[in-house]
């Protein structure tokens, strides 16, 4: 297998086009690439187009593309894998998260594939390893995350499995670099990957504190906002506690504040998802969006993410 330098790579092909499908199309459009997108669902093509159109002033924004529109007649489109992947370089999955799905449609895609492609899969909570066990050629499968909205947030979790080439992850660093993401490497794959686990730790401990009554649902939002949200967007969690310490730094605030640090984790919550907690969030949910769709609040989460990603220029 001879890897493509990744400022070579011409013409990539999206498997799945919901939202992180299409927001990988769009960024990949507006790079200059060509894209082939394969879903079998029923109006996908009108429907990945038009979000394409609803995307591009975010990628105008954040300045990765000069081009007014998307350019459309760089998009082709298929409903199952075929001979259009023959001239493709880099396959992004992004179908829904069933193991058996995933390798089913891999298994399709390889057949069409050239040796020398490389296959991503934007795997979420499973393992890549598991991805690759029934593939052809699994050399060529890396797990390359990124997080939602993926047009706009420039994170991408790198991992691979037990049968990934180790240069192909040193490769899907600089392409993933070159594309305009900040990826990271993970040393070995794990299920959630870095972002994913520390979302869902601080989302157990915010039900918790709804389970237990301490605050609504708009509060505790509106603690993260306008606290820790601001400060690890800045530092990130291991600097934000090491200038916590003062002059001492992380030695300082763990010898000083470890032991109450240690006492806020052993009473954090482990709540269960009962029928009657679920109708609770989802009651002061919607109290909180007062009212507000989807597509609204969508609109008005990324129109503040392109902000606070200016603002860090």
């Amino acid at each position: 297998m001879i890897l493509t330098a990744p400022h070579k790579i011409t013409h990539v092909a999206i498997v799945g086009t919901g939202v992180i499908g299409a927001g990988w199309a769009a960024l990949f459009l507006a790079r200059g690439l060509r894209v082939h997108a394969i879903d079998p669902a029923p109006a996908a093509q009108e429907k990945l187009q038009q979000t394409i159109q609803s995307m591009w002033p975010s990628l105008l924004e954040l300045k990765h593309t000069n081009r007014l529109e998307p350019p459309l007649d760089r998009l082709s489109f298929s409903t199952a894998p075929d001979a259009a992947l023959g001239s493709v370089q880099l396959v992004q999955e992004n179908a829904p998260e069933n193991l058996v799905l995933k390798q089913q449609i891999l298994t399709k895609v390889e057949e069409w594939l050239p040796e020398d492609a490389i296959i991503a899969s934007s795997t979420s909570a499973l393992l890549i390893g598991d991805i690759q066990a029934e593939a052809q050629n699994p050399h060529r499968f890396l797990a390359a995350h990124p997080f939602n909205p993926p047009h706009i947030l420039p994170l991408v979790e790198i991992s691979g499995g037990a049968k990934t080439r180790p240069e192909l992850l040193d490769w899907a660093m600089e392409f993933y670099r070159w594309l305009g993401k900040a990826p990271v490497r993970l040393s070995r794959q794990i299920e959630g990957h870095i972002a994913g686990r520390l979302g869902a730790a601080m989302w157990r401990e915010a039900i918790s504190l709804v389970e237990q009554g301490v605050a609504t649902v708009s509060d505790i939002d509106a603690a993260v906002r306008n606290g820790p949200g601001p400060r690890w967007a800045s530092t990130g969690c291991h600097l934000t506690y090491h200038l916590g310490g003062g002059e001492g730094g992380i030695a300082h605030y763990l010898t000083h504040l470890g032991a109450s640090q240690q006492r806020r984790w052993d009473g954090l919550g482990t709540p269960n998802l009962t029928h009657e907690l679920c109708e609770k969030l989802i009651d002061e949910v919607n109290t909180a969006t007062e009212g507000r769709n989807i597509a609204t609040l969508t609109e008005e989460r990324d129109h503040r993410l392109i902000k606070i990603m200016r603002s860090r220029d």
